[in-house]
């Protein structure tokens, strides 16, 4: 059975207080809540023994935690979400993953190692099965190599005159490009057309690398 909202909030919390700061949860502030008695009565927490977290809990936990740190990197990087709401809304788009979801958004991501916070988002089977795999990424289009094919994925700015720029061009997500050269500048090809950008904006376009 799926655990509520309150209760995989606990048990996140207690997973980060356990594994990254090293203290123990205290636990009489919890005893009368009942999302703290499901996850007594579920086998994720012992309130009678050294260790905590069962188990099955740390690893809920740390499965919860991938998912709230996940959901924050793809709405500052994606939806470009800025502030307090990046937490507010991750908190709130974390339980919107379902189990697996949450894999394709790191692959869409590239495997990020940190959340927009500097906090460390825990590997998934993903990160192991495609680490730096280049044909299951998203990266910049300054990082492809010369002759090799990507498909736009999205644009990464909130600058208004380089978005300007990059949609006079043409390249929208969906769009298949080439890149040429990469110095003096970075020269991209798209259909019958070519386009030079310097550093900045190609970091700016996101391009999901093809198989050759």
């Amino acid at each position: 059975m799926e655990l509520s909202h309150e209760a995989q909030e606990i048990l996140e919390r207690m997973w980060v207080e356990i594994t990254e700061h090293n203290r123990t949860p205290d636990l009489s502030v919890l005893k009368d809540n009942d999302a703290f008695r499901e996850l007594v009565e579920s086998g994720y927490i012992k309130t009678e023994a050294e260790q905590v977290l069962t188990e099955k809990g740390l690893e809920e936990g740390r499965l919860c935690v991938r998912r709230h740190r996940l959901a924050e990197r793809l709405l500052a990087d994606v939806l470009h979400t800025k502030g307090k709401m990046i937490h507010e809304k991750g908190c709130q788009l974390e339980h919107m993953l379902h189990k697996g979801l949450e894999d394709n958004i790191c692959i869409l991501l590239g495997h990020p190692n940190s959340c927009p916070h500097g906090r460390s988002i825990p590997r998934g089977r993903c990160c192991r099965r495609h680490v730096r795999r280049t044909e299951s990424m998203v990266i910049p289009l300054s990082e492809l190599q010369k002759g090799q094919n990507g498909k736009i994925a999205y644009v990464h700015t909130t600058d208004e005159g380089i978005l300007n720029k990059i949609m006079a061009m043409g390249a929208l997500p969906g769009r298949f490009v080439t890149l040429v050269q990469k110095f003096p500048s970075f020269v991209f090809k798209m259909g019958q057309s070519q386009f030079a950008v310097d550093q900045n904006l190609a970091n700016q376009i996101k391009v999901w690398v093809l198989r050759k």
